[in-house]
C-alpha cells in the first residue's frame, strides 16, 4: 500500500510538472493571471531542477527509488498501478532523461523569463502608500 501511494504522489508531481510546462504559455496568451503566480511557478521551477539535476547526476528519481525500496519484491500490484507503471517508466537508457529534463528545464527557465511572474507583494507593516 506503502509503494501505491508512493506512486500516486509520483504521478501527481509528474502532472504538476506537465501541466505548467503547457499551462503557462497558454495561460500568458489568454492573460490567465494565475499562471503569473510568484510561488506557483517557483515550486514549478524548483520542482524541475531537482529532476534535472537528479538526472545529470545519474540517478533515478528519488520517488522511484523509495517506490522500489517499499515494494521489495513483490510481484504482484493493483491493475491501475500496473497501467501508471508502464506509462511513467519507460525502458530508456538514464542518459536519455537526463538530456530530456534539462531541455525542459531550459524551456522552464524560457518561460520564467518571458512569461514574467509577479514580485511577491511586501507587507509594510499596515503601512499605506498614498
Amino acid at each position: 500500500m506503502a509503494a501505491l501511494s508512493i506512486l500516486a504522489f509520483h504521478l501527481a508531481i509528474i502532472a504538476f510538472n506537465v501541466a505548467g510546462c503547457v499551462l503557462v504559455p497558454v495561460g500568458a496568451w489568454r492573460r490567465w493571471r494565475w499562471v503569473r503566480e510568484f510561488w506557483w511557478r517557483l515550486a514549478h521551477l524548483l520542482s524541475l531542477a531537482v529532476v534535472a539535476l537528479q538526472a545529470l547526476a545519474g540517478r533515478a528519481c528519488f520517488l522511484t527509488i523509495w517506490q522500489g525500496d517499499v515494494a521489495g519484491h513483490a510481484t504482484t500490484q493493483p491493475l491501475i498501478a500496473g497501467w501508471i507503471d508502464k506509462l511513467i517508466y519507460l525502458p530508456l537508457p538514464l542518459w536519455v532523461f537526463a538530456v530530456a529534463y534539462v531541455v525542459v528545464f531550459a524551456y522552464v527557465i524560457a518561460l520564467w523569463v518571458f512569461v514574467r511572474p509577479r514580485t511577491p507583494r511586501r507587507h509594510g507593516g499596515g503601512q499605506r502608500r498614498a
